[in-house]
């Protein structure tokens, strides 16, 4: 039998696809209207409302099953509870790059990264490099634009 694999996610991200599944679903009623509205001005073969709101509707029930299975697999981390000295799900650790410029990042599920807000996914390459590292470790990591070389400087779990 196969197992289903978990999805870890700080409670933020859970918090962000259920609000999203519930707005989804809450647009369901209104697609079926406008379905029956479209309908209702005769010819369908040549009728883009309909079309357009079938299209939506394919669109939405897609969406909210992948949110759905997305959520069922979902295992919450809260990073306050967790410790030691390994960078693992969930710290945010503070870095040094090649040119001793700090960055600070939190490791974080693929679907709640935001590198720009300084959340990157456990799975993206730097990630991977940082999991299981310790502090005034030195990683090399492989990014499209190139290696980078960065130096742990501090994890937390905040």
């Amino acid at each position: 039998m196969a197992s289903v694999e978990k999805l870890p996610m700080l409670a933020a991200g859970y918090e962000r696809l259920t609000a999203e599944l519930k707005a989804l679903r809450d647009e369901r009623p209104l697609i079926v209207d406008a379905i029956e509205e479209a309908r209702a001005h005769g010819d369908l073969s040549e009728n883009a409302e309909y079309h357009a709101a079938k299209e939506r509707q394919g669109q939405v029930e897609a969406t909210i099953a992948d949110l759905e299975d997305r959520i069922s697999r979902a295992q919450i981390v809260d990073p306050t509870t967790l410790s030691g000295d390994k960078i693992i799900f969930g710290a945010t650790v503070s870095l040094l790059d090649e040119d001793e410029k700090p960055v600070k990042y939190q490791i974080v599920g693929p679907y709640e990264a935001d590198a720009k807000k300084g959340m990157i996914s456990y799975n993206s390459p730097l990630g991977k490099a940082l999991i299981g590292r310790k502090v005034d470790e030195e990683i090399e990591v492989t990014v499209p634009s190139g290696d980078k070389f960065y130096l742990v400087k501090k994890i937390e779990f905040i």
